[in-house]
């Protein structure tokens, strides 16, 4: 099974925001340009100053400076407005690239087929029953499908058979002695290897535990 291939959301969604910049910075620099344009039809020529001083006409005069003031905050908005579009779609498309980052999980690249490790030696521990002293070897080996949990098994033997003699050791012979009584070590070994690959690998890996041997007296 092959890993999933890197996910190009945040690459796509980046260029997407820079195209939305450019095509807002060239509608800003189209607007100042007209905005320019514009100032400049507005502004009085030397002929308007002759004409506005003319007593003759004090109506035109009075009205084009009041014309100019009204068109000059319409044109200063539609770029505002522009400008503010531009950057909000650039924020978006980043915002939403950031999410679908993290909202990817890398893909683990599990065998196919069953990967065993037998922990060598069988583990030998001594516990009570009551007043006699006992003893019990058990044969342990796990198995993984994930090649990355049974190399982090390995080089964690020692924690592995420092916590499973603990709980080897810590057990009760009337329980032990019967099928259900494995059975549930069984499971209890299980969950301490897992716990000890999950905390170095980030996930519990070890698919199963089996017991190949188990010898009590």
């Amino acid at each position: 099974m092959l890993a999933k291939a890197e996910n190009p959301a945040a690459t796509t969604s980046f260029a997407d925001g820079t195209r939305i910049a450019f095509a807002a910075w060239r509608v800003v620099r189209r607007a100042s340009h007209q905005l320019s344009a514009l100032t400049g039809a507005l502004a009085p020529s030397a002929k308007d100053e002759v004409f506005m001083v003319d007593e003759e006409q004090p109506e035109v005069v009075s009205d084009a400076p009041v014309e100019r003031r009204s068109r000059m905050p319409l044109v200063i908005g539609v770029v505002v407005v522009l400008v503010a579009l531009g950057a909000g779609g650039y924020l978006w498309q980043s915002h939403r690239a950031a999410h679908a980052t993290t909202g990817k999980v890398a893909a683990v690249e599990l065998s196919k087929a069953e990967l065993y490790l037998p922990l060598e030696p069988a583990f030998v521990v001594n516990f009570r029953d009551n007043d006699s002293l006992r003893y019990l070897q058990v044969g342990v080996t796990l198995m993984s499908h994930d090649p990355e949990a049974i190399n982090v098994a390995k080089a964690a033997d020692p924690v592995l058979r420092d916590g499973l003699v603990a709980l080897f050791s810590n057990q009760n012979f009337s329980i032990i002695s019967d099928v259900a009584g494995r059975q549930k070590l069984q499971e209890q070994a299980l969950v301490t290897v897992r716990k000890v690959v999950q905390a170095r690998l980030g996930r519990p890996g070890i698919d199963a535990l089996y017991f190949t041997s188990f010898v009590m007296q």
